[in-house]
């Protein structure tokens, strides 16, 4: 590599021009320009000679420790408009990972059948849209639409834990044919179970769990709690606290929570809005008691909604009005500590002055 002094001079006012043994060009090159690379004006030119000069390397400025040395890469439109894609506008969406729970009974359709494959491709489909977004989605689905444990404990001396367990396999198969719906358009999906079935499904484990969504993969997560005598609502509202969720989705029959009954009461109103307070003691068959209590500890917001209804998975998912809203305003409690904190806050700033 050549290193090249302030003081080297390339005279080219003659065709045959050579460089001087004082510069600092190697003694052996040859010509400084071939004649093949010598352009017509260049020969026989008698305009003045041509200076180059290069600063040496101590003069050159030292790029900071931890700086890029390279521009920011800009990219190009097809119309020739350079943009820079650091300052491009972001769409932002309420929820960046939901946990969505599907209820068997959902997945069953008309009841003509244990499974309605359309049903399943409506969930992949809707689920599908709003991954490409960059939304992180986890499922819990539960296993109604094929055995239910607490409807059929006592059958035949069948007791409940183990009537709870056959339950947990109903919500396996369940899993195992919303992945394969889903992947048969292109969505990579993993099914984790509470205890293990490795021929079929991962074990969950938390982190491993939260890299697949990180990754852009749906998880699905089977066999509830893995213990008996909890439903896979609370099962929902366990996985939706361990990985972090912003959301709880739940997808049923009905299009939100109700003041009434409305097979028994035709002019029971549609809920907007409910607190937890308001569910635990007005005994609304949400949730179980248990679900509901923990979403309450864990301040994660729970969003009631019709499955059947296209687009309402999708519209849950990135944060649209749909159906119920429940935690999403304080209640009584929440309010009261609210104002007494307010007041102790005036009361300080009062008593400083």
């Amino acid at each position: 590599m050549a290193v090249f002094s302030p003081t080297s001079v390339i005279s080219l006012s003659s065709p045959n021009a050579r460089p001087s043994r004082s510069s600092s060009f190697p003694a052996s090159s040859s010509a400084a320009f071939p004649p093949r690379l010598r352009s017509p004006a260049m020969v026989g030119s008698s305009s003045p000679r041509v200076v180059a000069r290069f600063s040496p390397p101590s003069q050159l400025e030292p790029v900071p420790d931890g700086a890029n040395p390279r521009p920011h890469a800009a990219s190009m439109t097809p119309f020739g408009a350079i943009t820079d894609e650091s300052s491009m506008p972001k769409p932002s969406y309420k929820w960046h990972r939901v946990l969505l729970k599907v209820s068997g009974e959902a997945l069953a359709g008309d009841h003509t059948q244990n499974i309605d494959p359309k049903i399943t491709m409506s969930i992949a489909r809707e689920v599908a849209s709003v991954t490409r977004l960059g939304i992180e989605v986890a499922i819990v689905v539960g296993g109604g639409n094929i055995f239910r444990g607490a409807s059929w404990a006592g059958c035949s001396g069948l007791d409940r834990a183990s009537a709870d367990y056959i339950g947990m396999l109903a919500t396996v198969m369940n899993a195992i044919f919303l992945q394969a719906t889903m992947e048969s358009i292109g969505i990579p999906t993993r099914v984790q179970t509470a205890f293990r079935m490795s021929e079929v499904a991962e074990p969950y484990i938390r982190r491993r769990a939260m890299r697949h969504l990180e990754k852009g993969r749906v998880v699905i997560f089977a066999a509830g709690t893995g213990n008996p005598f909890f439903t896979t609502d609370t099962a929902a509202a366990l996985r939706c606290a361990e990985i972090n969720a912003q959301v709880m989705l739940k997808a049923t029959n009905v299009d939100g929570v109700y003041d009434d009954d409305p097979k028994l009461n035709p002019n029971a109103h549609i809920l907007d809005t409910l607190s937890y307070h308001d569910v635990t003691t007005k005994d609304l068959s949400v949730m179980d008691m248990t679900a509901v209590t923990l979403c309450q500890e864990n301040k994660i917001p729970v969003v009631v909604f019709n499955l059947n209804k296209p687009g309402n998975i999708a519209k849950a998912i990135v944060g649209e009005k749909v159906g119920t809203l429940i935690g999403g305003i304080p209640n009584e409690q929440q309010r009261y500590e609210r104002s007494m904190i307010s007041h102790e806050l005036k009361t300080l700033n009062n008593f400083e002055i």
